[in-house]
């Protein structure tokens, strides 16, 4: 039998080519992909969902009115953190 790679001529049980090294079959087994590492967004956006959450409800809790601005301010916030969250769970499927 030949080499594949450089054409010396070697025993017709060799694994591999004692000249260039080359395997005389094709691998068995293939490697595993490399999968791309996903970033530490999700973890980042629950716990700013969290805080802002935290935060309404200790604003809901007093006896004295929330003023408009910052009911508004956290409502946009807690509403911009779920959907944020939502499409980061959508996209991980």
């Amino acid at each position: 039998m030949n080499c594949r790679n450089c054409g010396t001529e070697i025993a017709d049980k060799a694994i591999v080519c004692y000249r260039c090294g080359a395997g005389t079959t094709d691998p068995v087994r293939r490697p595993a992909a490399v999968q791309a590492r996903r970033g530490r967004a999700l973890p980042a956006v629950a716990l700013v969902l969290l805080v802002l959450l935290a935060l309404f409800l200790g604003y809901a809790g007093r006896t004295t009115p929330i003023p408009d601005g910052v009911r508004l301010g956290a409502t946009f916030a807690i509403v911009i953190s779920i959907v944020l969250l939502g499409v980061r769970l959508i996209r991980r499927r």
